[in-house]
């Protein structure tokens, strides 16, 4: 296997050019904390991106950064933390959720994989806070997307197709993001002992209140800690006005039980948990799902695996996000997971598994017909000879 590693963009174009002229597929990499996402990669050839790293222009007055692809979340946060400010989406580490400990995640990482924390409930995806980009299609054509400011689109927003695309479609050497300030004040609302479809309704109750709720989320026993479990709700910003909005939802969610908080850095350590899956960080050969579902689904969907598997799970994005943890079944659970979607509808995607278990099951969910043909027309587009993590996603792109 060769080894490719550019240094600037025009090596990179002739790389990628001389790709497709043999029709030789490559793996896309720079940090290598993410390879173990998707469906495992057997390519002739690893394309190194790592030389592109680097804040190029940080405007915080503009709530505005832009830097090369391969730049380390670390130089990201500490950038942005000393000038108080924050990305709204909350990307999440998955190093020890992924056994990649040893690797550093990337900001390009994070958003070709559209990846956000607890936080999306309320500031949306890392697609909604991605501005644009410098990359190289797989035709080995340099070309740039999108701008520095909000509302500098006009006709298709390509950000939002290459988040998500897991490097599929172009190799990102630079992107621009939006950032805000980070929250002066970060307490939580705890409630213990609630079951999952009680945890489900005061979840939804706290969301749809006018307390400007940025987190919410529940544990089971064995998953929160301790003996019982644990709902938790998250609320930010100004001092006095968490204190305020704190007392008034603890007045409303009275009915639920006995209420707790948590605040300053132990909060921020519960909800930074929650963000990285720490509860699963540690659950030996289980095969790791995340289940997109209507939040008021959550419950009786892991209720149903439950009959079926050996699974272990907690909630997030108030009840809408379920992340299950399978031991004991051939094919990682996927048959019984996605059987129990049933007519409530959303999409189940193995986060850890084996390379083997990775190859055998579909690792996203599978796309219906019209879908899954608007997909290869788009792949065709970008990239007609597969060059670029080909069958990352799905095994014929």
């Amino acid at each position: 296997m060769t080894r490719f590693r550019p240094s600037e963009e025009r090596e990179l174009v002739d790389i990628v050019a001389a790709a497709v002229a043999r029709e030789e597929p490559l793996e896309i990499v720079a940090g290598g904390s993410k390879r173990g996402l998707g469906r495992p990669l057997q390519t002739p050839h690893t394309l190194d991106l790592s030389a592109f790293s680097g804040i190029r222009s940080y405007e915080p007055e503009e709530l505005v950064m832009t830097a090369s692809a391969a730049t380390p979340m670390a130089e990201i946060e500490a950038a942005l933390d000393k000038a108080g400010q924050m990305l709204a989406f909350e990307p999440p580490d998955w190093r020890a959720l992924l056994g990649s400990c040893d690797t550093s995640p990337t900001l390009g990482g994070v958003l070709a994989c559209n990846l956000a924390g607890p936080r999306r409930i309320k500031q949306g995806a890392a697609r909604d806070h991605f501005l644009g980009f410098r990359g190289i299609s797989g035709r080995g054509e340099a070309f740039k997307a999108g701008g520095r400011v909000v509302k500098n689109v006009t006709g298709y927003d390509l950000c939002k197709l290459i988040a998500g695309s897991y490097g599929t479609l172009v190799a990102l050497t630079e992107v621009t993001m939006k950032v805000l300030p980070r929250p002066e004040d970060t307490r939580s609302i705890m409630i213990r002992g609630l079951d999952d479809a009680t945890a489900q309704r005061a979840m939804s109750e706290a969301l749809n209140s006018s307390h400007e709720v940025s987190g919410a989320a529940h544990l089971p026993r064995g998953e929160s800690g301790g003996d019982k479990p644990l709902t938790l709700l998250r609320l930010e910003g100004p001092e006095p006005s968490v204190a305020a909005r704190a007392a008034a939802l603890t007045a409303e969610l009275a009915a639920f039980g006995a209420i707790e908080e948590a605040r300053g850095a132990e909060a921020l350590a519960q909800w930074r948990g929650l963000r990285d899956a720490a509860p699963f960080a540690a659950v030996g050969d289980r095969a790791v799902w995340r289940v997109s579902v209507p939040p008021t689904a959550g419950p009786a969907l892991v209720s149903d695996v439950a009959h079926r598997l050996d699974a272990r799970h907690f909630f997030d994005w108030g009840g809408g996000l379920v992340w299950l943890a399978v031991a004991g079944a051939e094919d990682g659970g996927a048959t019984a997971i996605r059987g129990a979607l049933g007519a409530s509808g959303g999409h189940a995607t193995l986060i850890r598994g084996a390379p083997a278990l990775r190859s055998a099951v579909p690792v996203f969910q599978p796309q219906p017909p019209a879908l899954a043909a608007l997909s290869r027309r788009v792949k065709e587009s970008f990239d007609p000879k597969r060059v670029l993590n080909r069958g990352r996603m799905y095994a014929e792109l």
